[in-house]
Formats: C-alpha cells, structure tokens, sequence
C-alpha cells in the first residue's frame, strides 16, 4: 500500500473512532440523564393509593394475620381499591384456602431494601403470621449497591423469622416491561432488576424466608402485555396485580400452612 493510502486509511480509522467515540458519548449522555430523571420520579404521582388494611374471609374461619411490606407497588399505587391491589389479592387468595385474614400495609412509596427496618419494627407490633415483602424497583433504578441489597434482605427476613413470622418476598419485577422509562434507561433497568431479583433470592434463603423471582415468572409476561401495568407505566394494573399473585400464590399457601390444622 502506497504512502497516501496509508495516510487515508489512517485518517478514516482515526475518524471511525472518533465517530463512534462521540456516539457512545452522547449515549451515555442520554443515558445519564435518564437516570437522574429516574431518579427524580415522584412514586405517587398517580391518584392516592386506597388504604391497604381490611378483613377478608368468613366468619368464623381460621384467623391469619397478614402483613405486606415493601414498596409503592405494594402500598397499592396503580389500583383503586384494596381488594384489586397486590396485598388484597394476596388476601382474597387465602380467604379462599380457608383463612380468614385480618390484613394489613405497611409498604411505603420510594422503599428500597435499605428503608425495610423501619416498616418490620411497626409490623411486628401487629404479632403477624405471615409477612410478605414485595420490594427492590427502587433498588434496581438508583443503583443500591449488591451488598446493601444483600444486607436489607437479609436483616429484614432475619428479624420477621426470628419472631417465629414465616416470610415470603416478592423480588423486584424486570423493568424491562416498564413503558414509563424511556430506552436505553428501560434496557439498563431491566438488566439492572434481574441482577437485583438474583440477589434478594439468595439473601431471602439465607436469612430462613421463601423467595419468588417476580423477574424470571412475570417479566415474560409483562413485556407482551402493556395492558399489564396501570397508566404511569411503572406499576401493575389490576391485571398486573394478579399475575404477580398468581406467582406468589404457590408460596402464600405454603407458608401460611393449612386452616383445617389450625
């Protein structure tokens, strides 16, 4: 190859890196600010979540003190009444095996693992029977640290076990279904969850709790169902809701055992 050629060929090389340089640089631009923005996102810009606490079930069954931890999602954003939300559905779910259940919320919008302490102190004065926790969105798009995750899992089952309280957590959903993000935050959250719904399954079978990957069973799903999530494109619609009880139901059942012992 003759000088010139050299000389061009290394001036498109130089250019070709360049460009792609730039390229990626305005990506992560983007992507930065779509992560900030995220950051910023108010959990409950939607209408006033309905109360979650009631009594589901017959008089005179078995009674089963149910208590739900965690986040917006299951402080009942995205519904309009206790009975359509997650917690209320998980209620109904064993009303229907026999229970009757005095439910009760203590889920609070914006949570991440970390922010659980607090919400177990206050559920353990109710003396539950059963706990579920369903958390970690949060965790997944402000990018907690794998170890905070980790511990807040930990330390949250720890404390419910050892008050003799079976627990069941609900991981974190896969983002990737979230319509409210924008591409390529909605990519990099979807990775981002499924790594978080990794670590909350190890860390809730270590601490003595029952996980269910809301990632691996639902996100399929959800992703082939926009109908799955309410209008914010964040959290599960009524619809939503029950897929995500139909996977915790298997779980639900086991912890709480059978009435017909009680």
């Amino acid at each position: 190859m003759s000088r010139k050629r050299h000389a061009l060929a290394g001036r498109v090389a130089r250019a070709g890196v360049g460009a792609i340089a730039g390229g990626v640089g305005a990506a992560g631009a983007v992507l930065a600010g779509q992560l900030i923005a995220a950051a910023r996102r108010d959990p409950t810009a939607l209408s006033d979540p309905p109360p979650i606490i009631g009594t589901f079930g017959v008089s005179g069954d078995p009674p089963l003190r149910l208590a739900v931890l965690g986040d917006s999602a299951a402080a009942g954003y995205g519904v309009s009444t206790v009975e359509q939300s997650v917690p209320g559905q998980l209620a109904g779910r064993l009303a229907a095996a026999g229970w009757r259940v005095e439910l009760s919320g203590f889920a609070i919008a914006g949570s991440r693992t970390g922010d659980l302490g607090p919400q177990v102190s206050r559920a353990l004065l109710g003396r539950p029977d059963l706990a579920v926790l369903v958390i970690g969105s949060d965790d997944a798009l402000r990018l907690t640290r794998s170890s905070s995750v980790s511990y807040g899992v930990v330390d949250a089952v720890r404390r419910l076990r050892e008050s003799g309280v079976p627990v069941v957590v609900g991981t974190a959903p896969d983002l990737a279904a979230a319509r409210g993000l924008a591409q390529p935050l909605r990519v990099v959250a979807g990775w981002r969850s499924r790594r978080v719904a990794k670590l909350q399954l190890v860390a809730t079978r270590a601490a003595g709790g029952l996980p269910v990957d809301l990632a691996k069973q639902c996100g399929p799903v959800f992703r082939a169902d926009p109908g799955l999530l309410s209008e914010d494109g964040w959290h599960p619609s009524v619809d939503g809701a029950r897929i995500w009880v139909d996977a915790l139901e298997p779980m639900i059942l086991d912890a709480a055992g059978s009435p017909a012992t009680y």
